[in-house]
């Protein structure tokens, strides 16, 4: 790969910094808090991702691939060289037994994707065939390529939902040879793994030893990392990424700091209604809580000027409708759904607010009181009231970081100048993902990070069948058929000009349905790392990637 190192040098020990904690080596199931890097370091799937390519996979598992013209079915054949670690050859009927445990007790996205396949058989060991009826969905070869396979023989299907810190059983190149419940995993690199020759694996896993430690507080992971106890840190804080990074081993070279601009959309936060909350169930109450926000004020005082504000959800790419005008297509597809949409927003005209940078700024204000007013609020006094049952308004802005507290804290204040009472409620990682999983929460801070391919992980994150399943991405509870629309025609898209029109129909929407409030896009990926950890000159198009790098050698080896 053009992104990776051929001749890196192997040896050595990455070891990662991760915030929060884990009861789980099962990250293909709903319960528990799972370690993610099981996938890829350790189980692996049919096909393997070309990190340059927006719709380009390679062969990992299988050897090679046949569909059809409407991709109605898949077959793969599977390289006779694939191996689990404890030796056991990797056989359709491992693929076959994966693909029908994760159809019935894997994630909801697991779940929805797998359930499109009509059948599923194995003409021999080493073949497997999906038949996809009448789908009409044109990215299920490559979700199916992309499954994790498992190994049958080792696997109980009874107790699989249940969480576990047994090691699994995979055919990726690392295994798990050390577990401190909560705090460490150690990953091994297996000597004999079967596809360390493979083109696709070329200058990739080049460490003997990965090592996971986790902290459960972010400020006590950063000094951690400042002592050398970890090797990398992906920076999403402004104010440490301008002022914390001048130390000794800083000042000294010894930490690298690289601002990575990737080809992808950039990723974006929010604050998050959930919509299945009564309060905000009305569109004028989520819009005139986006007008409350001061990102200007916010951006000048915590972020240095460092973040832009993009409305919509593939922002600084083309799949982006933000200050588009919608196309033929667009309006053809959108054309049965006009309660959905905003006009200004189908016109490109809509912008995000822009106030003053004061803290104060009234016309926003003024705005946002006369949406209240017509959504039936009124201010009384100091304090905003349902016009009939004069309950007043407030909710509760969940959050788990200092840096999220503090953004939740200045939107409560932009909020109260409009008689709204927000409680910001800190509650640690772990009752965070909880609660998040379970939809348990009026308000949070989240981030989608997309691709140049979204495809069915958008029913993942806003299609009506995710809205009440625990454990989807579809925090916001949108129930809306046109989104579902949209997203049908993105999966039957056949040409990038037909798949961009539906991408950005579905942003449309998404703007239109006011389900979260933008409050920055960043730009760039920054990445700190000890110089005893080398990368390679070319970075992928989806920015950095720990896979490809190696530990620098000294005058005794790695």
């Amino acid at each position: 790969m053009p992104y990776a190192n051929p001749d890196a040098p192997k040896g050595g020990r990455l070891t990662f910094g991760i915030l929060g904690t884990f009861d789980s080596l099962n990250p293909m199931i709903v319960k528990g808090l799972a370690v993610q890097q099981i996938r890829g370091y350790v189980i692996e799937s049919l096909l393997t991702r070309g990190q340059n390519e927006a719709f380009t996979l390679y062969g990992l598992l299988a050897e090679s691939v046949e569909t059809d013209d409407n991709r109605s079915y898949v077959t793969f054949r599977l390289n006779p060289k694939a191996r689990f670690s404890d030796g056991r050859p990797v056989l359709a009927e491992d693929v076959l037994f994966s693909w029908a445990l994760l159809r019935d007790k894997g994630r909801p996205n697991h779940r929805l994707y797998y359930a499109k396949v009509a059948k599923a058989e194995a003409p021999d060991p080493r073949t497997v065939r999906f038949t996809f009826t009448d789908a009409n969905d044109r990215e299920l070869p490559l979700i199916l390529g992309l499954m994790p396979v498992l190994a049958k023989h080792a696997i109980d299907p009874a107790t699989f939902e249940d969480t576990s810190l047994a090691p699994p059983i995979g055919s990726g190149p690392y295994q798990v040879s050390e577990v401190k419940a909560g705090t460490r995993v150690i990953l091994t690199r297996s000597p004999d793994y079967w596809g360390r020759d493979l083109p696709a694996n070329r200058g990739l896993w080049n460490f003997d030893e990965v090592r996971l430690d986790y902290y459960r507080e972010v400020n006590g992971a950063f000094e951690a990392f400042k002592r050398g106890l970890y090797d990398f840190r992906v920076e999403h804080e402004p104010l440490r990424w301008h002022e914390g990074y001048d130390f000794p081993a800083a000042r000294r070279g010894e930490v690298i700091r690289t601002e990575i601009r990737t080809g992808l959309p950039q990723p974006s936060e929010y604050l998050v209604f959930n919509t299945r909350r009564p309060l905000f169930a009305d569109i004028r109450v989520r819009e005139a809580l986006t007008l409350l926000f001061d990102f200007e004020w916010i951006n000048r005082n915590y972020f240095f000027g460092l973040y832009t504000r993009v409305g919509g959800f593939f922002a600084g790419s083309e799949l982006s409708a933000y200050r588009r005008p919608a196309d033929e297509r667009e309006q053809a597809l959108l054309k049965p759904y006009p309660p959905a949409l905003q006009p200004a927003i189908v016109d490109g005209s809509w912008r995000l607010p822009v106030t003053d940078g004061s803290g104060r700024d009234r016309d926003t204000l003024g705005a946002a009181l006369k949406l209240l007013s017509d959504a039936g609020y009124d201010l009384e006094g100091t304090t905003l009231r349902n016009r009939k049952s004069k309950a007043a308004f407030g909710f509760e802005l969940l959050v788990t970081t200092r840096d999220q507290e503090r953004i939740a804290l200045a939107f409560a204040r932009d909020a109260r100048r409009a008689g709204i009472a927000v409680s910001v409620r800190v509650v640690d990682a772990v009752q965070f993902d909880q609660r998040k999983l379970a939809y348990d929460f009026d308000m949070i801070q989240n981030r989608w990070d997309q691709s140049l391919s979204p495809g069915n992980e958008q029913n993942f994150y806003w299609s009506s069948a995710a809205a009440d399943t625990n454990g989807t991405r579809n925090y916001m509870g949108a129930k809306e058929p046109a989104i579902d629309a949209m997203i049908a025609a993105m999966l039957e898209a056949r040409t990038h000009p037909d798949l961009v029109s539906a991408v950005r129909a579905l942003d449309r929407l998404l703007m239109s349905g006011f389900y979260a409030i933008p409050l920055y896009n960043v730009e760039k990926q920054w990445i700190a790392r000890w110089n005893r950890i080398q990368q390679p000159q070319t970075n992928a198009l989806s920015g950095y990637l720990p896979e490809t790098w190696w530990q620098r050698p000294t005058a005794s080896g790695p």
